[in-house]
């Protein structure tokens, strides 16, 4: 199958490695992967952030990158959320509208391609370790997504899952949210990792980079032992 590749700007500049290894992923189930190094950022930030104009010109721009038929897989069900909710809206009443549509209806968040695409849940991994699962917001509440992130994770050997305490609240990251209300986004940190703690495990897992980045940034500063890794570097473990 060939896909394009669509990289969170966040991922492109802090966690290329976790890039890398979605790709050494999708590559060893027959996927030619294509990647369009034009591309920048979905538009998400600016938009969440109030500036709709300056949002829409990224979004236009992310169109221009992403012609054509092929499926558009991402490891971020935030970005693909946003995009299949929100673009419909940013080009009401355009002439974009039928491009916008294709593009919604074609970018795939990375576990749910392995999954309902793929038709693939073990991808061979291993890592001995006690984890447990963040389910983000953009995850549940915009893209949608099920239990596709745990149907893989149920299949890494050596890796024993544990579920946390209310583990589909926010972990307080939210962009710009958490600049604007450091304290409140400081205590859901807070009442993020008080639950992971409590279950044992010593790697927080998640779909969302943005939501590892807020929590290790928290455990870190509290001299947490415990460590966060995107669910792209569990599969990629150990083969």
């Amino acid at each position: 199958m060939e896909i394009q590749l669509f990289i969170p700007c966040f991922m492109d500049q802090l966690f290329p490695n976790t890039a890398l290894n979605m790709i050494k992923v999708l590559e060893r189930y027959g996927c030619t992967v294509h990647y369009n190094d034009n591309q920048t950022c979905c538009g998400q930030p600016a938009y969440n952030a109030g500036f709709r104009a300056e949002s829409k010109d990224v979004c236009t721009k992310f169109l221009k990158d992403f012609e054509g038929e092929m499926l558009i897989v991402t490891p971020s069900a935030s970005c693909a959320g946003f995009i299949k909710n929100y673009y419909a809206t940013i080009y009401d009443n355009s002439s974009q509208h039928n491009v916008v549509k294709s593009v919604a209806n074609r970018v795939v968040e990375f576990t749910d391609f392995m999954v309902n695409h793929l038709h693939v849940t073990n991808v061979g991994a291993t890592l001995n370790a006690t984890a447990t699962y963040h389910d983000s917001c953009a995850a549940i509440r915009e893209y949608k997504l099920g239990n596709e992130p745990r149907q893989l994770l149920s299949q890494v050997q050596g890796l024993q899952l544990v579920e946390m305490d209310d583990n589909t609240t926010c972990c307080g990251f939210g962009g710009t949210f958490a600049v604007k209300f450091e304290g409140i986004s400081s205590a859901m940190a807070d009442q993020k990792l008080d639950n992971a703690t409590k279950t044992g495990a010593s790697v927080i897992i998640s779909t969302d980079v943005s939501c590892l980045m807020h929590i290790d940034g928290y455990a870190k500063r509290n001299q947490s032992n415990l460590t966060t890794m995107h669910i792209a570097d569990v599969l990629a473990s150990g083969w």
